[in-house]
């Protein structure tokens, strides 16, 4: 009997079967065909995980914004009613400031006499100067 060696298989061959049969043939080859399928469905559940969530954080800061922008327009106005008053005191107190020194100079000139303070200071009073 002439005993010849057995053929030999290329290297990769044997590692292509060795690889299924570990997988168990048909049952992880089914499993692998599965996942390479259902691949484009998890990266479209975890683009609806990601866009939910995202939804969840800006929900509410666009609802604090539009509150933000509501209070920033109230004290715009308020900040305008504001100016307008302190513009009419800042009148207010150089028209009295002119007053002042009116009755100042009246009172240190060398010829002020006491009626003449009263009537400069009766003469204002009946003559206001509001804006």
């Amino acid at each position: 009997m002439s005993s010849s060696p057995p053929p030999v298989a290329p290297h990769w061959v044997q590692m292509a079967l060795s690889v299924l049969a570990i997988l168990g043939g048909g049952t992880g080859l089914a499993a692998i065909a599965t996942v390479v399928v259902q691949r484009g469905k998890f990266r479209a559940d975890a683009a609806d995980t990601l866009t939910e969530a995202a939804l969840t954080l800006v929900q509410p800061l666009q609802s604090r914004i539009t509150q933000l922008e509501g209070e920033a327009l109230s004290a715009r106005s308020e900040l305008g009613v504001l100016r307008e008053q302190v513009n009419k005191l800042q009148f207010a107190v150089r028209v009295l400031t002119r007053t002042l020194d009116r009755w100042r100079a009246a009172i240190q000139s060398p010829d002020a006499t006491l009626r003449r303070v009263r009537a400069m200071v009766a003469e204002t009073d009946r003559s206001p100067e509001d804006p």
